[in-house]
């Protein structure tokens, strides 16, 4: 009897389990798509592409565990040995997965503010005021976005060759934080008083640690899936010399 308390537990918590599998395969591919998309208005900045390696696993990951629910849904409920076996197997693989994500994630957090570093000035620099340009685009976006001016402060726009060329000892718009503002130095109160390389970079941290944190949640759960299951399959082979056990005992 305690056997098979064990075995429907398993099961119940099982099946409660690839449940969730279904729901976080949509979480990961929306996680992964979202780091597609801020990196594509933070290119200019960071423009290591392997930076989006662990936002391609997380989405390979979620399409798996779409795949991992069905499995296991199907073999929880038919007790079936070689579904079960197919769902350990592929959860597992799709954890090693999350935990590369994991690994990847923390290797690129560390090298983000270097790059953001390498790349800020030369960003600024090429900043011509236009929206035919990508850099201003970039600038004006994250200025505005993040609500900073300039790299370390607005003070920095002085340095530039867009502030050379304007001559009207003005700042682009998007450091303006108050309505009627002309970006004039004249009045340095109506601008954003933080510098954007420490927004861009604590921006960018933030969005991995958005990703490993969300491969170690779900790594989690797929550890208590795994177990779920092994026991389900241990149980069940043991079934058998349970039965012919008390068979035996009984025609003895």
């Amino acid at each position: 009897m305690m056997g098979q308390c064990g075995i429907t537990s398993s099961k119940t918590v099982l099946v409660f389990l690839n449940l969730i599998f279904w729901a976080a395969a949509g979480i990961l591919c929306y996680v992964g798509a979202y780091v597609f998309i801020t990196y594509d208005d933070y290119d200019h900045f960071f423009q290591d592409v392997y930076t989006l390696i662990p936002a391609v696993i997380i989405i390979a990951a979620g399409a798996l565990l779409f795949l991992i629910g069905l499995i296991g849904c199907c073999a929880t409920v038919r007790e079936s040995h070689c579904g079960l076996m197919t769902f350990v197997v592929v959860l597992l693989l799709v954890f090693m997965t999350e935990v590369a994500v994991v690994v990847l994630g923390y290797i690129y957090r560390a090298k983000v503010e270097d790059e953001v570093n390498r790349s800020i000035i030369k960003v600024y620099d090429e900043y011509n005021g236009t929206n035919s340009n990508a850099q201003s685009r970039a600038i004006d976006y994250i200025q505005r976005q993040l609500q900073c001016c300039g790299i370390h402060n607005f003070s920095d726009w002085q340095h530039t060759h867009w502030y050379d060329k304007s001559k009207n000892n003005s700042v682009p718009i998007s450091c303006c934080k108050t309505a009627g503002c002309t970006g004039s130095l004249t009045h340095p109160e109506d601008l954003y008083q933080e510098g954007c390389e420490a927004l861009v970079v604590k921006k960018l941290q933030e969005i991995m640690m958005y990703v490993i944190w969300t491969a170690l949640t779900f790594a989690a759960m797929q550890m208590l899936g795994m177990l779920c299951a092994c026991v389900v399959l241990c149980r069940r082979s043991r079934a058998p010399t349970y039965e012919l056990l008390i068979n035996g005992g009984t025609q003895a």
